[in-house]
């Protein structure tokens, strides 16, 4: 048998009893996962290890595989969002109009400019609390709990203004083909500046907390670099490709939702360390600020959905009372109105990078195909290569600054 077939544990028994061999000395093989609780995911990583620096290593992937993209084939495309959720379900918004942006290039319907500026707010929320989980757990993993315990209430505020707009929290299910299902209230916008009223003064607390600490600096620069050529040779996006010194951002490279309307500065690193990234992510934070702010004090009058009713589910009073309304509404959750034949993709600057939607449609009530592209499933390629001859505390670091989300790796 081929030693690539090999399981990598039997791969390394060779290098084990070579290098027994030649000065006495053993090497061990270490199993990093699947549930080991640094990992924050059902992953595996079997490393071989000196001691405890890190000679080589294999992640495998699939262990919660959920075929997403082969149930999307049976599902209408209203049902399909639900799927969306489930990826990165730390910023689950980004992924809803993700899709429903796809929809649209697909379907060819102009959604209104207030709902296009509705959807900076929502998915720069989203934005903001990723980057509080990744930074705060990385300052966890580095051994600092203070910073997680602060920040961690205003991920809460974030639920609470998602809850007020759609009902939901983690998992949003947020939206509509061609807008939102209704009008934000005014208790949304009111939760909404309170958190921008109170939020800054807390990140720069926490940024004062860890980015001159000397331990956090100590036990982060250098760790798990990652050169611009390999970050880009990997299909790097996102915070991990600038934190390597590539100025690439979907929202400047190609605007959508009318992101060309706002200003905001794209942030860059330099090393592709774990520090870079921590760095870059908290100054991502600073100018998803900015855009809010801008998108509340611009935001347009007008309808809060596109006027497509073959594909904008009526509203559910009228479901209730009125024929027309009722067969609509069934034709359009059973998928009964007929999509044209096309093939789109449709890429959105996500938590962590580029989230892409691949969508063939044949005419008929579900996709033909449809591919999720996600950032996560690039990263993990490259992270036992980050971390090869770096120390095991550095391996867990690496994994927690690249914010691998399980679910997004696995769809």
């Amino acid at each position: 048998m081929s030693d690539l077939l090999l399981p990598p544990e039997h791969r390394y028994a060779k290098q084990i009893e070579e290098r027994r061999n030649e000065d006495g000395s053993e090497l061990s093989v270490l199993n990093l996962g699947p549930t080991h609780p640094a990992t924050h995911g059902i992953f595996q990583n079997i490393l071989l290890m000196d001691g405890e620096r890190i000679l080589d290593g294999e992640g495998t992937v699939g262990y919660i595989h959920r075929a997403f993209e082969k149930i999307a084939e049976n599902r209408p495309f209203y049902q399909i969002t639900p799927l969306t959720d489930r990826m990165n379900y730390c910023s689950a918004p980004i992924n809803n109009m993700g899709w429903w942006m796809t929809l649209e290039k697909a379907l060819g319907i102009e959604v209104p400019k207030r709902v296009q500026y509705l959807r900076v707010i929502i998915m720069e929320l989203a934005r903001i609390a990723d980057h509080i989980i990744c930074n705060s757990v990385l300052g966890v993993d580095t051994g600092a709990l203070t910073g997680f315990l602060y920040v961690f209430q205003y991920r809460e505020k974030i639920y609470e203004i998602y809850e007020e707009i759609c009902g939901a929290r983690l998992t949003t299910n947020m939206g509509r083909i061609g807008g939102f299902e209704r009008d934000w209230s005014p208790a949304a916008f009111k939760k909404i500046n309170e958190f921008m009223d109170e939020f800054p003064k807390i990140w720069e607390d926490f940024e004062n907390l860890l980015t001159r600490n000397r331990i956090f600096m100590d036990r982060t620069i250098n760790v798990g670099p990652i050169s611009a050529e390999k970050a880009m040779s990997y299909g790097f996006t996102g915070p991990n490709l600038r934190a390597a010194g590539v100025d690439y951002d979907i929202r400047v490279m190609q605007p959508y939702s009318s992101y060309e309307d706002f200003e905001f500065n794209v942030p860059v690193g330099k090393s592709g360390d774990t520090y870079d990234r921590f760095c870059v992510r908290n100054a991502e934070v600073w100018e998803s600020l900015k855009i809010i702010r801008q998108a509340l004090d611009k935001l347009p009058e007008g309808p809060y959905h596109a006027d497509v009713p073959d594909y904008y589910l009526p509203p559910k009073e009228d479901v209730y009372t009125n024929m027309e309304a009722l067969i609509y509404h069934f034709k359009i959750v059973m998928g009964e109105v007929p999509v044209p034949v096309t093939e789109v993709y449709h890429p959105v600057e996500g938590g962590n990078g580029e989230l892409g939607f691949y969508l063939i449609t044949d005419g008929s009530r579900t996709p033909y195909r449809l591919h999720f592209r996600r950032p996560c499933f690039i990263y993990y390629q490259a992270f036992n290569d980050m971390i090869k001859g770096q120390m095991l505390s550095d391996a867990i670091a690496t994994l927690s600054s690249l914010n691998v989300i399980a679910g997004e790796l696995d769809a």
